[in-house]
């Protein structure tokens, strides 16, 4: 069965690498159109850059940025509006013209919690991405952003309460609340192990993270046994956007 394609929104350069970069590799590899929306900085900064950089080494084509500054980072993208604080209707409007561009199968997220930290703009970028996933196939809905296209799923990245015996350990020292699912929520377990070299080196390529002792720092400085054990396993839960499902649209055939 091909491998379908696939379109990764998320907050912040890094977070395509963490959650999703060993799925994004496993596709590309595949030989499926792999690309990623990042919602927040602006393409002319460094870790617009960076984010190039990971995005090379995972196959996923060259960054497109919504531009929206970062909630906590006013650098991020001097002048514009804050992610959290943009009307609503623009941004899924925006999103909606890149989903009908790309036309891909398939479209990842975070879930509903923002992730293990709850970051109000991983948590701002699920309402969007769901509201554009949806959007994107209705002809009534912005139709200045092109003709309709419906994916046809949504996969949301996240964490199981197992995982805690994994990441607990290394995100209590920074006092973080870890946000996880019941482990009977998660619909997909992709083993990223043979695509793991490339998942590490794209996140360690945010080297403005990895100095200032944000995730990809915490994996900078661990040896590869306990690099695996936090990043060779990514989890999903699948939200479906059609009624029949069409074929060639599981994450992991």
């Amino acid at each position: 069965m091909p491998v379908p394609s696939l379109l990764a929104v998320f907050a912040h350069p890094d977070d395509e690498s963490l959650m999703a970069g060993g799925t994004l590799a496993r596709h590309a590899a595949a030989g499926a159109r792999t690309a990623v929306v990042t919602a927040t900085w602006a393409a002319d900064t460094p870790r617009a850059a960076e984010l190039a950089e990971a995005l090379h080494i995972l196959g996923a084509g060259k960054p497109h940025l919504l531009g929206y500054a970062d909630s906590r980072v006013p650098r991020s993208a001097p002048g514009r509006t804050r992610l959290c604080d943009a009307p609503l209707d623009e941004a899924v409007s925006g999103l909606v013209a890149r989903i009908r561009d790309f036309r891909p199968q398939i479209v990842v997220t975070h879930d509903a919690y923002g992730g293990l930290t709850g970051h109000e703009d991983h948590v701002h970028t699920h309402r969007v991405t769901l509201s554009a996933v949806h959007a994107a196939g209705l002809e009534r809905l912005y139709p200045d952003a092109g003709e309709p296209w419906q994916p046809s799923a949504l996969y949301l990245s996240t964490h199981p309460h197992s995982a805690v015996r994994a990441w607990g350990g290394h995100l209590a020292p920074t006092g973080k609340t870890m946000r996880t699912v019941p482990d009977d929520r998660i619909t997909t377990t992709v083993d990223v192990t043979p695509w793991l070299d490339r998942k590490i080196a794209a996140v360690l390529a945010h080297r403005t993270e990895v100095e200032r002792g944000a995730a990809p720092g915490l994996i900078a400085a661990l040896p590869g046994l306990e690099r695996e054990r936090l990043l060779g396993t990514e989890w999903y839960i699948r939200h479906d956007l059609v009624t029949t499902a069409r074929a060639g649209t599981e994450l992991v055939p």
